[in-house]
C-alpha cells in the first residue's frame, strides 16, 4: 500500500522503511488579499459612524424603523469584525495542534455572521409589532434623510465587496449584510416621504416587519451553507458524482472507496480517497497528475489519495 498527500505542487518526498510514499506541500492558499482587508476596514468605520447618527436621530425623530435598522446595522458591524478577524485567523501558520492552521475560523465566522442577522431580524420585528397597536408621531422627514445617508454608505460598502462574494462564503456573508442594508435604508426613505405628506405613522413599524422578510428570505442560505461546512458536508460548489465518475474513470482504477469531501475554509475543500489499482504501484506522475486534475477541474486544493494494490476477488468482497 502507497499513501500520497498534496497541498500544491511543490513536493519533498519521504520514503520509511514499507515503502510508503508520502508528498506534503506546505502553502498558505487561505489569505485574505489587501484589497478585501481594506475594504472590511473601510465597511467597519463608515457604519459604525453611521450607526451612531441612527441612533441620535431615530431618539430624535421617534422613529422605530430608524433604532431598529441601527440594531441591524450593529449586527452587521460585529458581522463585519468576525469575517476579517478569521481572515486573519486563517493566515496563521498551520502547528501540532491546528494541522491545517485556523482556516476553518472562516466556516464559523460566516455562520456566527448569518446567525447575527436572524437575531437581529427577530429583534426589529418584536418592536415593530408592539408599534403596531400604539403609532406616535414620526419625524417623517428626519428619518427619510438619515435613511438616505444609509443608502450611500451600505451601498458604497456592498460595491466594495461584490468582487469577491462569488469565491468566498465571508466575503458573501459581507457583502449580503451591506446590501441588505442599502435595501432596509431605501424602503425607510419611502415610508418617511410617504409618512410626510399622508401622517400614515403606523407604516413606520409596518416597513420595518417587510424589511424583516427581506432579511431572512436573504440570510436563510448563507446559514444553511455555513452550517453545512461546520458539519463537514460537501461543499455546495463541489459535484461528488461527477469526482467520483472521474476517479472510477481514471487508467488502471478498479474501484474507489472511503471518498471523502469536505470544507476546509469557507473558500478551500479537501479530499480523502482509496484507489484500488491491482495491476500494482503506477507511480508517482499518476497520482500527481489525478490530484492536478482535481485541483484545477474540481477546485480541491487539499487531496490525499492512497493506493490499495488489492487482486480483482480481494475487491469483490469490498463492495
Amino acid at each position: 500500500m502507497s499513501s500520497f498527500k498534496n497541498d500544491h505542487h511543490d513536493h519533498h518526498e519521504h520514503h520509511d522503511h514499507n515503502g510508503h510514499h508520502d508528498h506534503h506541500g506546505h502553502h498558505d492558499h487561505h489569505r485574505i488579499n489587501s484589497k478585501n482587508s481594506q475594504a472590511f476596514f473601510i465597511a467597519i468605520f463608515l457604519n459604525s459612524l453611521f450607526l451612531i447618527l441612527e441612533v441620535i436621530f431615530g431618539f430624535i425623530a421617534n422613529s422605530t424603523a430608524l433604532l431598529a435598522d441601527a440594531g441591524h446595522n450593529l449586527s452587521d458591524v460585529l458581522g463585519l469584525v468576525l469575517s476579517l478577524s478569521a481572515a486573519i485567523f486563517a493566515k496563521k501558520v498551520p502547528n501540532k495542534r491546528f494541522t491545517y492552521g485556523l482556516r476553518s475560523s472562516s466556516i464559523l465566522a460566516a455562520l456566527a455572521n448569518s446567525m447575527f442577522l436572524l437575531l437581529s431580524s427577530g429583534a426589529i420585528a418584536w418592536e415593530a409589532i408592539q408599534r403596531l397597536s400604539i403609532t406616535p408621531q414620526v419625524s417623517a422627514l428626519t428619518v427619510s434623510n438619515i435613511a438616505f445617508l444609509g443608502i450611500v454608505v451600505n451601498g458604497f460598502s456592498a460595491w466594495l465587496f461584490i468582487r469577491g462574494n462569488k469565491n468566498d462564503l465571508n466575503i458573501k456573508a459581507a457583502y449580503l449584510h451591506m446590501l441588505s442594508d442599502a435595501v432596509i435604508s431605501f424602503g425607510v426613505v419611502a415610508s418617511g416621504i410617504i409618512m410626510h405628506f399622508t401622517g400614515f405613522y403606523f407604516l413606520d413599524p409596518i416597513i420595518s416587519i417587510v424589511i424583516v422578510m427581506f432579511i431572512v428570505y436573504g440570510t436563510w442560505g448563507l446559514l444553511r451553507d455555513a452550517m453545512h461546512l461546520a458539519l463537514n458536508a460537501v461543499p455546495q460548489h463541489i459535484d461528488l458524482v461527477k469526482i467520483e465518475q472521474f476517479l472510477k474513470g481514471c487508467k488502471g482504477v478498479y474501484d474507489i472507496h472511503d471518498l471523502h469531501i469536505w470544507g476546509i475554509s469557507t473558500t478551500e475543500s479537501a479530499l480523502s480517497v482509496h484507489l484500488v489499482l491491482p495491476e500494482g504501484y503506477p507511480g508517482d506522475e499518476y497520482v500527481d497528475n489525478i490530484m492536478s486534475v482535481l485541483k484545477d477541474q474540481f477546485k480541491i486544493q487539499h487531496s490525499t489519495i492512497q493506493i490499495e494494490q488489492g487482486t480483482t476477488t480481494h475487491n469483490c468482497s469490498l463492495s
